[in-house]
């Protein structure tokens, strides 16, 4: 699809209506210099009915001057037949067969009339007058017939309209100079900001701070918002980098180290136990680099979750039971129960794989971070009309309140351990995703972590 320049669609915005008015205008003066044609024309021809009239009675009935018919036809815009029959009808003077009406002379009882009839092959415009006059010693009612072709006076209409066209055609050509030069000159600071953008370098996204008309400021502002948004990306993906290679090198390096371990190995059963330790190494680094991954994929991603209605009891009880082996063999008890003794059953919509996700990563943190003295995990879960709050408790060594900071952000580990310290942020990206929140709590023994959630989560389009 072909999109005009801007330049051009203000052109032609201004210009079109101009256009249209010009064509309403011309039509109507048109019509008007036929109107006013037609009324000075039939206008020339009563006053050359007069002028043939006082003539042919002061000559006694010859023909009139030369010099007045010359006067007449010029001042008539062309030549200007007459013809005059006394009141007995016998011819006195003029053209001798004047044109004759439709009408029969006796239905024309006006003293003046005009008719249109076609005359030796031209359409000519008629005027026909009674009045009483005595020549050469008869006295009676004389008829003179004036006439003269259309095509003079469809001239003079059709010179009038081209007046006028002109004179549009000059206002409308300066206008449009004007309206050309007006937008050249309005759309200037955008041109001139698309230059000083262009010359930009690819990795220069500070804020653009030169003045710009108050129409562009919009633009600039959503410009700056997105040099902004594009700065943090390209951070967040240095960062990202960095840490990435930061933590896989022990892991690659340790499965490099066991790879040649295996190699070495002095006979086949210490080579297989060696490759035993490879194979969970490989594992681990795996593991490292898919949470890596879906932490990126979490702060990053602009797909709105599938979000779907289920039983949050369902979902937690779910998540527990993959725990509970893990749990029996630490000698830790795993409970989900709903609190204040509510016995309903509580409906939420969301993302169900990703919550799981979420509560499977925190439960993995109690066990694996709650230390010797870990006996106890409790879910809870409350409900109100618009949101739910799960709360996971453990009576494990904790997070100091200082340290919730630490425990929450990116490879964050409070105490060294086998773990990627990507548990807690994860968790925490997921539930932010779905509208909801995540806390730390160290109001007691161990940790608590509170996530609260809509109880409807259904992100616009």
């Amino acid at each position: 699809m072909t999109v005009l320049s801007m330049r051009l669609r203000l052109f032609l915005i201004i210009l079109l209506p101009l256009f249209a008015i010009a064509a309403a205008v011309g039509s109507w003066r048109i019509s008007e210099s036929q109107k006013t044609a037609e009324q000075l024309f039939d206008k020339n021809l009563l006053f050359t009915a007069v002028a043939v009239a006082r003539d042919v009675a002061l000559t006694d009935g010859d023909a009139i001057l030369y010099e007045t018919e010359q006067l007449l036809s010029e001042a008539a815009g062309g030549p200007v037949r007459y013809h005059v029959y006394a009141p007995d009808g016998s011819f006195v003077t003029g053209y001798g067969v004047p044109p004759v009406p439709a009408a029969r002379a006796s239905d024309i009882p006006q003293p003046v009339t005009y008719f249109d009839v076609i005359h030796r092959g031209s359409a000519v415009r008629v005027l026909r007058m009674k009045d009483e006059a005595s020549i050469s010693g008869l006295t009676g009612t004389y008829t003179i017939t004036v006439w003269q072709e259309q095509s003079v006076r469809q001239m003079f209409a059709r010179s009038l309209a081209l007046r006028a066209f002109a004179v549009m055609a000059a206002l409308i050509g300066t206008v449009a100079l004007v309206v050309w030069f007006g937008v050249n000159l309005g759309l200037r600071p955008l041109l001139d900001l698309e230059g000083a953008i262009s010359q930009r370098s690819p990795r220069d996204l500070s804020p653009i701070r030169r003045p710009v008309p108050e129409e562009a400021r919009g633009l600039v502002r959503r410009l700056n918002h997105l040099f902004a948004e594009t700065g943090d990306n390209m951070a967040a993906q240095d960062r990202f980098i960095s840490d990435a290679a930061h933590q896989l090198r022990n892991p690659i390096a340790g499965i490099r180290a066991l790879g040649e371990a295996v190699q070495s190995a002095p006979s086949l059963e210490l080579a297989q136990a060696r490759a035993g330790d490879l194979v969970a190494a490989a594992q681990q680094a795996s593991v490292l680099a898919e949470q890596l991954l879906r932490l990126e994929r979490l702060r990053f991603s602009t797909s709105p979750p599938e979000t779907q209605a289920f039983d949050l009891e369902d979902l937690l009880r779910d998540v527990a039971r993959g725990y509970r082996h893990q749990a029996e063999n630490a000698d830790v008890t795993l409970s989900v129960t709903q609190a204040k003794g509510e016995l309903t059953s509580v409906q939420i919509t969301s993302d169900r794989i990703m919550l799981g996700e979420a509560f499977s990563n925190l439960i993995d943190n109690a066990l694996r971070h709650g230390g010797a003295d870990l006996s106890d995990i409790a879910i809870t879960f409350e409900a109100t009309e618009t949101a739910v709050q799960i709360t996971i408790r453990d009576n494990g060594r904790g997070i100091p309140a200082e340290a919730h900071q630490t425990a929450l952000a990116r490879f964050g580990q409070v105490q060294p351990g086998a773990g990627s310290g990507l548990g807690l942020p994860i968790s925490e990206a997921i539930v932010s995703k779905l509208g909801g929140s995540l806390t730390l709590d160290a109001d007691g023994p161990g940790l608590t972590v509170r996530v609260t959630l809509p109880r409807d989560h259904r992100p616009a389009a």
